[in-house]
């Protein structure tokens, strides 16, 4: 939109407005720029929230036993699959694919994780944390692959300790130390937040002419 605009000022299409009336269209452009940048931020946030917040009702319900537990996860994983979509618009489908395959391998080797920990079987703990975080390094790469903007080593950071928190999150639970569980979740939950900025930001700069 940016370049349609500079491209009518420089022909003086808008020369024979008003000064004032020049001056709020191109502030109405402006704004309508920063409209979009501001949609994507939001969206991807509800993302992420989503992510955070359904992997925390998938834990309360697995450790509680709930029936509701199935129709969570199916939510949770339906979730993976929106944030692979959103992706689809700069990257393409086959991206969107493939991002949303490797987060539905995050949430499968999370279900492990929480049912270990549950069990209280050490070996399956540990085999499962492993692969988990194998898994965040192959969608640091990923995302740092198709965005060379977004620091592999940040993300990879930012998911080390996503993954440190909902086990933190998931102990607490089974400890039934209500203070921590909730503490760690604002914890969780606030570096999320950052984590889905600095990728729609990330995107932002990568593709200008898009806002």
């Amino acid at each position: 939109m940016m370049k349609t605009v500079s491209a009518f000022l420089a022909i003086g299409v808008f020369g024979c407005l008003p000064f004032r009336a020049n001056a709020m269209l191109v502030e109405g452009i402006a704004v309508s720029d920063a409209n979009k940048q501001g949609a994507l931020k939001e969206s991807m946030r509800k993302l992420w929230a989503d992510h955070v917040i359904w992997t925390r009702e998938f834990i309360v319900a697995e450790l509680g036993s709930s029936p509701e537990a199935d129709d969570v996860a199916g939510r949770l994983l339906k979730n993976q699959a929106d944030i692979g979509e959103s992706f689809v618009p700069f990257y393409g489908k086959e991206a969107g694919e493939t991002l949303a395959a490797l987060l539905k391998q995050h949430i499968l080797i999370a279900a492990e994780v929480v049912d270990a920990a549950k069990d209280g079987d050490n070996r399956k703990f540990k085999d499962s944390s492993k692969r988990w975080h194998d898994n965040a390094a192959e969608i640091a790469v990923f995302l740092s692959g198709v965005n060379p903007l977004l620091s592999k080593n940040a993300l990879l950071g930012m998911f080390d300790d996503h993954l440190a928190l909902t086990t933190r999150e998931t102990v607490a639970r089974i400890d039934k130390n209500w203070v921590e569980d909730i503490a760690t979740f604002d914890d969780l939950f606030g570096k999320m937040m950052l984590m889905a900025d600095d990728i729609s930001g990330g995107i932002i700069k990568q593709f200008p002419d898009k806002f």
